[in-house]
C-alpha cells in the first residue's frame, strides 16, 4: 500500500505502517491524556476497583499514558489482524502483508472466490483474538496491586490495563456488527452463502454494510466525529468494491488468459522515436504497445510513459527512453481472475501474455471488462 513503511515481519507476514498510523498516535494521546482524569473514574467504577491518581495526573504522564494506551490498542489491532491472516494462511490463502492505518489495521490476502465454510473461522477469529486481548488485559488489571504495593504505581498499571481491556473488548463488538467488510458482515455473508448464491449473499451482506456506513455518518455528523465519518466512508466504499469482486470472480471462473487475449500483437522496437509511437496510438486507438528486441520481450510503453517525458525533449526521444521494462507477463494459462489481480496490485492496464518466451497475446481491462459484459448477459 503507498504511503507505507515496513517496520518487520511475524509469522513471515510482512508488517507495514501506514503515514496515517504515525500522524494518529499524537492525536490519541493528547484526546486519552486530557480526558485522564474523568476516564481514570469511569474505568474504576467498570471494574469496581480503587485506582490512585498521583501518578496519573502528575505533569506530562496523562499523555505519556495517552501514548502507551494508544500504542497497546493498534498492538490489539495488530493481534486481531495476525489472527485473521493465520488462519486464512492456513485455509491456502496467501498473506502479502498487514498494515496498520488511521482506522485499524487491513490484512492483504491474494483470495479467490470467497468460500463460505473457511470464511467463517476466518471472519470470526479475529473479534475473538481482541476478545481475548481485552479479558486477558481486565484479570491483569486485578492482579496487579498483589504485585505492586504502591497505591500510586500500582494506579499507572491499573489504568493502561484497566483502558487496554474495555478498548478491546469495544473492538470486539464493534467488529461484530453485520457491517460489510467488517468482521460480522463477512460472518453474515459466509452464513448466507450457504444458503443461496455467492454474489446474492454477498449483495445483501454490503446492502446492510451500507445502511450501517449511513448511520455511523449520520451520528459522526450529529456527534461532529471525523473518525466515525472516516470509518463510514470505508464501509461504505469497501462493500461496492467487495460486491464487484465477487461478480467479477464468480463471472470470470475458468475463464484463461489464451481465450480473451488480443492478437496477434502489435509490438514496436526500442529504438523507434516517441513521436511515432504517439502516431500509431492514435491510428490503432491503443494505449500500449510491448516492446520487443531480437525477438525478446524486453518492456512497455504506454501512454503515461509518454507522458512522464518533458514534451520538449520529445521529438528527440526514442522508446527506450520512455519504456518501462521488468513487466509482468502471464501465460495463455493463466485464469483472467489472476491477471485482474496483477492489474490491480501494479495499478497497469495490460498484461502481456507469453509462450515458450514467445510474445503471443496482449490482456487488457477493456478485454476483461467485455467478457464480463457477455457473461453478465
Amino acid at each position: 500500500m503507498d504511503g507505507s513503511l515496513r517496520i518487520g515481519r511475524l509469522f513471515g507476514i510482512p508488517i507495514l505502517i501506514h503515514f496515517t498510523f504515525i500522524l494518529i498516535i499524537p492525536i490519541f494521546a493528547w484526546i486519552i491524556g486530557s480526558q485522564i482524569g474523568s476516564t481514570t473514574e469511569l474505568l474504576g467504577s467498570i471494574y469496581s476497583v480503587p485506582i490512585d491518581t498521583t501518578f496519573i495526573t502528575t505533569g506530562f504522564m496523562p499523555y505519556i499514558l495517552g501514548t502507551v494506551v494508544a500504542l497497546g490498542l493498534f498492538a490489539g489491532v495488530l493481534i486481531h489482524e495476525l489472527a485473521h491472516s493465520l488462519v486464512a494462511r492456513r485455509n491456502g490463502i496467501k498473506i502479502n502483508s498487514i498494515t496498520l492505518l488511521i482506522f485499524g489495521g487491513v490484512a492483504m490476502m491474494e483470495e479467490g472466490i470467497p468460500n463460505p465454510r473457511s470464511e467463517l473461522p476466518m471472519a470470526i477469529v479475529g473479534p475473538v483474538a481482541s476478545l481475548i486481548v481485552g479479558l486477558v488485559s481486565s484479570g491483569l488489571l486485578y492482579v496487579t496491586p498483589l504485585f505492586i504495593t504502591d497505591p500510586p504505581t500500582a494506579g499507572v498499571f491499573i489504568f493502561l490495563f484497566g483502558y487496554l481491556g474495555v478498548l478491546n473488548i469495544i473492538l470486539f463488538a464493534f467488529n461484530l456488527l453485520p457491517a460489510f467488510p467488517m468482521d460480522g458482515g463477512r460472518v453474515l455473508r459466509a452464513w448466507l452463502a450457504q444458503r443461496m448464491p455467492l454474489p446474492r449473499a454477498t449483495k445483501i451482506a454490503a446492502d446492510i454494510g451500507k445502511g450501517f456506513a449511513v448511520f455511523f455518518a449520520v451520528i459522526g455528523i450529529l456527534d461532529l466525529n471525523p473518525l466515525l465519518l472516516l470509518i463510514a466512508f470505508f464501509i461504505y466504499i469497501g462493500a461496492g468494491q467487495e460486491t464487484v469482486a465477487v461478480r467479477y470472480s464468480v463471472l470470470l471462473r475458468d475463464i484463461h488468459a489464451g481465450s480473451i487475449m488480443s492478437k496477434p500483437v502489435i509490438s514496436v522496437p526500442p529504438a523507434l522515436p516517441v513521436t511515432r509511437v504517439i502516431e500509431m496510438m492514435y491510428a490503432t486507438k491503443h494505449l500500449g504497445f510491448p516492446v520487443v528486441e531480437h525477438n525478446m520481450l524486453i518492456g512497455m510503453v504506454t501512454v503515461a510513459d509518454v507522458q512522464r517525458g518533458s514534451p520538449i525533449d520529445r521529438d528527440a526521444m526514442q522508446v527506450r527512453d520512455v519504456m518501462t521494462r521488468g513487466i509482468v507477463a502471464v501465460t495463455p494459462e493463466t485464469p483472467v481472475t489472476d491477471v485482474l489481480r496483477i492489474m490491480s496490485a501494479k495499478d497497469i492496464g495490460r498484461v502481456v501474455v507469453v509462450e515458450n518466451d514467445a510474445l503471443v497475446g496482449i490482456v487488457t481491462r477493456t478485454d476483461i471488462l467485455k467478457v464480463v459484459e457477455l457473461k453478465d448477459i
